[in-house]
């Protein structure tokens, strides 16, 4: 199965991104169409998780909220990967990683 870009709602009418996806735009109550994002953004949040919830993800690692580049607030549940748990921070530059983590969470690396 091909790695698909991530997909946000957007309002063509003013030009808002909605996430989470709501069916019309939050501001001006527009339609809404699903989009691919840049996949550049930055750490709003993070942590790390050491408890073994899903035995396919090892242990430790990152939950972080995402801030994307598009829009300010709009963030986006996501895994840290390709660096040590202890070296993320927030603010922290990251980019979209082309596969989905085993949860199905989008995976963003240090740009």
């Amino acid at each position: 199965m091909p790695d698909e870009p991530l997909l946000i709602e957007h309002c063509d009418h003013c030009a808002r991104w909605v996430h989470p996806a709501a069916g019309k735009c939050r501001t001006c109550g527009g339609p809404l169409v699903a989009r691919p994002v840049s996949g550049r953004g930055t750490v709003f949040t993070y942590t790390v998780n050491h408890h073994p919830y899903n035995p396919e993800i090892p242990v430790p690692y990152v939950i972080a909220i995402v801030e994307l580049a598009e829009q300010q607030g709009l963030r986006v549940a996501a895994n840290i990967v390709d660096c040590e748990p202890d070296s993320v921070r927030c603010g922290m530059t990251v980019g979209l990683r082309p596969e989905k983590g085993s949860g199905g969470a989008p995976l963003f690396a240090p740009a």
